[in-house]
């Protein structure tokens, strides 16, 4: 016989162990994924229990079922409109109050439920009592202790999924003071002398009407009973407004959720008074001290980034020259033909520059999880919080802006620690700001050309730290031309200092990873064969026959690399990719950028390292030469204006990242529509400020 499904919707508040707990369910299989139409991860874990299948939908932290944030909307969409049987509902133990504020909520969806009161082990090490029985009797759903870090009462727990699973609902023990209980059988009763048809129960429906949920009111707008409905709500609304003195309706709520969990925590919980500090206290005194506070968190990111972007490129070098031998062995297999050409230089060179991140991606995101865990990432957000504000962001923008110095790909994934949609939609769009590590080579071509080597390092922090300043104002203006609205309260949870999980992790890390290679490879392995065909084609077979020919005849290599200089010019200047470039040279003409300069700019669409190679290509000295090749240098500083060179340093600083970043950027945004925006974002400013700053030197300058 095949096996029962069991479908378990797992809710809680954030912080309190969900993950975990799913974790310590030893032999569970594990789907990771997103929401449909967003980018929230969602985690389904599958297991066998006394021959049911059970399935657990790891919904995302929410101290709500409002639509204030994008987990929030998603945790209250599926609550409502999905298919599941029980609602499994993870409380904090040493912090039941709080967790029971969403359970209310949860209660009043009548639907079957279960209680896992985790974290049990802090509450004992803190001398918190419940009273698990009598919290049963108050809300009329079982409670389960569970310690999801010591794995225990977890069999408990699923012997009582699968008993309440097999039983009948029992009714919910939810009320509300007598004038809300009034008005709530009021609808009630004329929905059933009605006989309305529905899948919920009148008293849902009554809830959430006197809740004034949208969902609601759009779905009774279009029905018959709307009519009498209508006029039993304005009475209704009128008697409460009478006796709670207020129209707010949320507050009257709110007011009703935080009686019901104080009386059903003064009925249950007792905790012994201790007078010395908890060591919490005593290592906040010193993280979130707003003397020592910041320049310790200063120096913990300096050190990751140090270990992102530093110990990544040990295993970067030893992967880049895997898929450089690679790439020599395919062609000498297959031989010096289009076949071995596509296969090698477009596709193993594609996937290659993907997987060649996939080092600062796992170090970055084992910084960030074991900070996470710890607990610690909640008081950076609080010390961040204030000065970000000023600019429209959020104090978590942080992480993912200083990630960004390194790599855009990494940093645009960083940006999911923020919870709000439009924190987040803002911090990727200035993500770009910060100069990538790939656009160090091009400053220090241009910088070595114009400034020498004495004002290097001076000049070089200057375009960063511009960079990040514009960032900052970027984000201002987005905000008060796009993304308009009131700077709205933002709940940051400041949770105890634990330990830091290795198994939560390594469970973090590993889907980070994959995600990583599962969304950026297939795009970018696309990507790279279009720019491949773009700069190899058309062909000129009789160009290369006589450039051929003449190779043959020179004796000296340094004649015979000369001709085929000419050759890699002459083939890319009339490749697609060349006839673009002069087709839009009129556009950078303004800027003072030649059609070389044009093209080095498109083809770093593709990945900024090639800025430097094709401009080495596109001045007859081939591609081999890098930022520091004296040749490649002086012919920069011969052919280049002073300041065309300046306006293509800003326009480097700004204009949209690689093709790996914004393939990511697009998945973590949530749509394409939003990378077009981004182009026209990014293309406009760059134009811009390149437009001054090339019109601005030339003034100084004569």
């Amino acid at each position: 016989m095949q096996n029962k499904i069991i479908k378990i919707a797992l809710v809680g508040q954030p912080n309190v162990g969900k993950s975990m707990l799913i974790n310590s369910i030893s032999n569970a299989r594990l789907r990771v994924g997103n929401f449909s139409g967003v980018t929230v991860a969602k985690e389904e874990v599958f297991l066998k229990y006394k021959n049911y299948q059970i399935q657990i939908t790891d919904l995302p932290g929410a101290y709500s079922l409002n639509d204030y944030t994008l987990e929030e909307k998603v945790t209250k969409e599926f609550l409502d409109k999905s298919d599941y049987d029980i609602i499994l509902n993870v409380l904090d133990s040493t912090n039941l109050q709080r967790n029971l504020l969403l359970t209310s909520e949860l209660l009043a969806l009548d639907k079957k439920m279960i209680l896992a009161l985790n974290m049990s082990d802090e509450a004992d090490k803190e001398l918190i009592t419940i009273d698990e029985l009598q919290l049963s009797k108050i809300l009329g759903k079982p409670c389960i202790k569970t310690s999801a870090a010591k794995k225990s009462g977890i069999n408990k727990l699923l012997d009582e999924i699968v008993s309440k699973f097999e039983s009948q609902k029992l009714p919910t023990k939810l009320f509300f003071s007598s004038v809300i209980e009034e008005e709530i059988e009021t609808i009630s009763t004329l929905l059933k002398d009605c006989a309305y048809k529905t899948n919920q129960t009148y008293r849902q429906i009554a809830i959430k009407l006197l809740k004034e949920d949208k969902q609601t009111y759009k779905y009774f707008h279009d029905e018959p009973i709307w009519v009498k409905l209508q006029a039993v709500l304005n009475e209704s609304f009128e008697h409460l407004y009478i006796h709670f003195n207020t129209k707010n309706m949320e507050d009257i709520f709110n007011d009703e959720k935080f009686a019901f969990a104080k009386g059903a925590v003064t009925e249950t919980v007792k905790q012994k008074i201790i007078e010395k500090k908890t060591l919490t206290e005593k290592v906040d005194a010193i993280l979130i001290n707003k003397f020592a506070g910041l320049p310790i968190f200063l120096f913990l990111m300096w050190g990751l980034f140090q270990l992102t972007f530093e110990v990544g490129t040990i295993p970067m070098d030893i992967i880049d020259a895997f898929f450089a031998s690679i790439i020599d062995s395919t062609k000498e297999i297959l031989g010096d033909n289009q076949i071995s050409s596509i296969i090698a230089d477009g596709a193993i060179a594609g996937v290659g520059s993907v997987v060649l991140f996939l080092p600062n991606i796992v170090i970055l995101f084992f910084g960030i999880a074991l900070l996470e865990t710890t607990g610690y990432m909640s008081r950076v957000a609080f010390l961040l919080d204030g000065f970000f504000h000023k600019f429209g962001l959020h104090g978590k923008s942080f992480i993912p802006l200083v990630t960004g110095f390194g790599c855009s790909v990494p940093a645009y994934m960083a940006a999911r620690t923020l919870k709000n949609e439009r924190d987040r939609l803002l911090t990727l769009f200035i993500i770009g700001f910060m100069s990538c590590g790939a656009r160090l080579p091009i400053y220090v071509l241009f910088v070595g050309a114009f400034f020498g080597e004495s004002n290097a390092g001076n000049i070089l922090f200057l375009i960063y730290i511009s960079g990040a300043l514009l960032g900052l104002i970027a984000a201002k203006v987005l905000k008060i031309v796009v993304f308009k609205s009131e700077d709205e309260p933002f709940v940051m949870e400041m949770p105890k200092y634990r330990l830091p999980s290795f198994k939560l992790i390594w469970h973090t890390v590993s889907n980070q990873a994959m995600m990583y290679l599962k969304k950026a490879g297939t795009y970018i392995l696309a990507a790279s064969l279009l720019i491949w065909f773009a700069s190899n084609y058309p062909k000129h077979l009789d160009v290369e026959e006589t450039y051929n020919q003449k190779i043959e005849l020179v004796s000296s290599e340094e004649e015979k690399n000369n001709l085929k200089n000419e050759l890699d010019l002459y083939n890319l200047e009339n490749s697609y990719l060349g006839y673009i470039g002069k087709s839009t040279e009129g556009f950078f003409a303004p800027l003072g950028f030649d059609w070389r300069m044009t093209v080095a700019l498109e083809t770093g669409l593709a990945a900024k390292e090639i800025v430097v190679s094709t401009l080495s290509i596109l001045y007859g000295l081939g591609g081999e030469n890098d930022e520091t090749s004296d040749s490649l240098i002086d012919k920069i500083k011969n052919n280049i204006p002073f300041a065309s060179a300046i306006a293509f340093i800003v326009f480097v600083m700004i204009y949209l990242p690689c093709l790996a970043a914004s393939m990511v950027f697009a998945k973590e945004a949530g749509g394409w529509k939003y990378l077009g925006y981004l182009f026209v974002f990014t293309t406009t400013t760059a134009w811009v400020l390149s437009f001054i700053a090339y019109n601005a030197t030339k003034l100084i300058i004569s």
